[in-house]
């Protein structure tokens, strides 16, 4: 199937990352698509691009202003493709089951309960539903996590070591991932990792990263009670940026099938 929607290419993650779901997601003409973390459309666009117009693909996003942006690129586009505000976690019962689901940069906000979020959102898979979610998985960024923590121990800071700690042990492996999909009753499950290295000059250029700074940097600021020492403290990681580059995330794709009825 040829799309006309392509994956942007100026987006350095929201867009290898939906290559990774892609990559297991078996779609057809006609299917519903409940897509959920949406943000702006990475990949719902190109979702309703594939299934066309007698299929239908709900993007939901908890973030008002990501679906006001969805709907503004969308404009008379793909009607059969629908932008709405919603909580992933808390969806309504009456909420029709579709054919697949997608979440891209999505199991990461499952937390803290990852499996109780999973299996609410399974039960809206049709018997042979099918269920594709990705994430950066652990290992993601650890050469800056091991420069952060031997920074914290050499200032003897127990405290935010403790709270990084906690961060770290939080962050979703690819095995656990597939564990949990299987306590789903899911068939054919399915966990790939694909490495992607990303790339970032030292001091502010690091610090104000787009990629680096929401949900990655902001953990290690977190950690801190005294908001002037976390900054002094980042302040110097990010002047010794040689020491923890590569920057490499783990892409992480997890897929699996809803058992059908009968079988």
């Amino acid at each position: 199937m040829n799309s006309h929607w392509a994956l942007p290419e100026s987006d350095y993650w929201s867009t290898p990352f939906a290559q990774a779901l892609l990559h297991h997601l078996d779609l057809f003409p006609g299917a519903t698509v409940l897509d959920v973390a949406a943000g702006g459309g990475i990949p719902a666009f190109y979702l309703a691009d594939l299934v066309g117009e007698k299929g239908a693909v709900l993007a939901i996003d908890i973030h008002p202003q990501r679906v006001s942006r969805g709907r503004t690129l969308q404009g008379e586009r793909f009607p059969w493709l629908t932008f709405e505000a919603g909580d992933m976690k808390n969806l309504p019962d009456d909420l029709p089951r579709f054919d697949r689901i997608t979440g891209n940069l999505s199991f990461m906000f499952f937390r803290p309960h990852r499996l109780q979020a999973l299996k609410s959102l399974t039960r809206f898979l049709k018997p042979g539903g099918q269920i594709v979610l990705t994430f950066p998985s652990l290992g993601t960024f650890d050469s800056l996590w091991e420069r952060v923590e031997s920074e914290m121990k050499a200032r003897q800071l127990d405290e935010e070591r403790t709270a990084l700690q906690e961060y770290l042990e939080e962050r979703p492996s690819a095995e656990q991932a597939r564990h949990w999909l299987e306590e789903c009753g899911l068939q054919k499950v399915e966990v790939t990792e694909w490495p992607l290295e990303i790339a970032s000059g030292p001091g502010r250029e690091f610090l104000e990263h787009p990629l680096l700074r929401g949900g990655f940097l902001d953990d290690i600021y977190e950690c801190f009670k005294d908001p002037a020492l976390a900054s002094e403290f980042m302040n110097t990681i990010s002047r010794d940026l040689q020491s923890f580059q590569p920057l490499v995330a783990q892409r992480c794709a997890m897929s699996g099938w809803s058992p059908r009825i009968g079988a």
